[in-house]
């Protein structure tokens, strides 16, 4: 038997960047904190602040906003950048959709951010779960706005519209990432269906906001992100979020480059100025960082667009 070279045991695949200053969280109220913390673990709910392991938790909430995960905590794609772990699902809760309207009311929510996992065995990839959720929590939440980050339904046709037909105030779908890259980053989604499906949720109802996101530092090129913008904007896209993407592990998607600040401020002006309503772009973003303030900041211009096309 050939003998191991001592250099290459336990060698990690894609070894972690160290962190530039930039990038640094703190918990703002500890008290809140812990209080969120026991309300998800009371009705033994999933984040995805937990599950994959934002950076964010800890000022979020400690401001008692967290981002409901639904359908369990095991996906069924394994995409290279996300922490969420991947294998063979359990069947869906009955009991979610009243425990995640208790926990919005019992954080006192005026904005509720739900997402979940890709549920691929699903015959409707877990769509009609999700408008169960958004009506039993409007039921008891009549005054909190309610958005989903959603899977792409790939391969599930239509089944996305029983999400948009339950009405959710704002429908966010990530496109994480440029064309070029999703057969390493996204192998199990495409990157025109992403697109398409935020295209078509605004043709069946134009008074739903779209929100879509995309990380930064997986080896994309300028000339790349400027065409996502372009894309997104085509399928009529209301809000774009830019952060920077954090290698998990080093199991994982290897990290190309820390973005500057400076950068992220340079792009979130050039999307502006190319027509997104709204734009949240740092090393921190994430979807549903500051979700509920840009939500209402979104509520106020879409308003006023309208007051001024009235006096036109």
């Amino acid at each position: 038997m050939k003998a191991r070279h001592p250099e290459k045991v336990n060698n990690p695949i894609n070894p972690i960047k160290k962190k530039p200053s930039w990038i640094r969280t703190r918990i703002l109220d500890s008290q809140n904190y812990f209080k969120t913390k026991e309300i998800v673990n009371s009705k033994k709910l999933h984040t995805v602040c937990q599950e994959a392991n934002c950076p964010n938790i800890f000022e979020c909430w400690s401001k008692r906003h967290a981002t409901f995960m639904i359908m369990g905590d095991t996906c069924t794609r394994a995409c290279a950048f996300c922490n969420v772990k991947t294998g063979k699902p359990s069947s869906l809760d009955p009991f979610e959709p009243m425990k995640i309207a208790l926990a919005t009311k019992e954080l006192n929510l005026k904005h509720v951010v739900i997402t979940s996992v890709d549920r691929d065995d699903l015959y409707d990839g877990g769509a009609e779960h999700f408008s169960q959720i958004i009506l039993e929590t409007r039921k008891i939440n009549r005054l909190t706005t309610i958005e989903v980050l959603t899977p792409d339904f790939f391969r599930k046709g239509d089944a996305y519209q029983k999400v948009v037909n339950a009405n959710p105030d704002v429908f966010n779908h990530n496109i994480e990432t440029v064309p070029s890259l999703y057969l390493k980053v996204r192998p199990g989604s495409r990157y025109f269906a992403s697109v398409n499906l935020l295209k078509s949720v605004k043709e069946i109802n134009k008074k739903i906001f779209t929100k879509s996101g995309i990380m930064l530092g997986l080896g994309e090129t300028r000339d790349e992100v400027l065409q996502v913008m372009d894309d997104l904007l085509a399928a009529n896209v209301d809000f774009l979020t830019i952060g920077q993407y954090l290698q998990p592990t080093v199991k994982h998607y290897p990290l190309d480059r820390y973005i500057h600040p400076d950068e992220f401020s340079e792009l979130k002006s050039i999307a502006l100025s190319k027509g997104f309503l709204i734009v949240a772009s740092s090393p921190l973003t994430r979807s549903s960082y500051h979700a509920d303030e840009d939500f209402f900041k979104m509520k106020k211009l879409r308003e006023k667009q309208a007051a001024c096309h009235q006096l036109q």
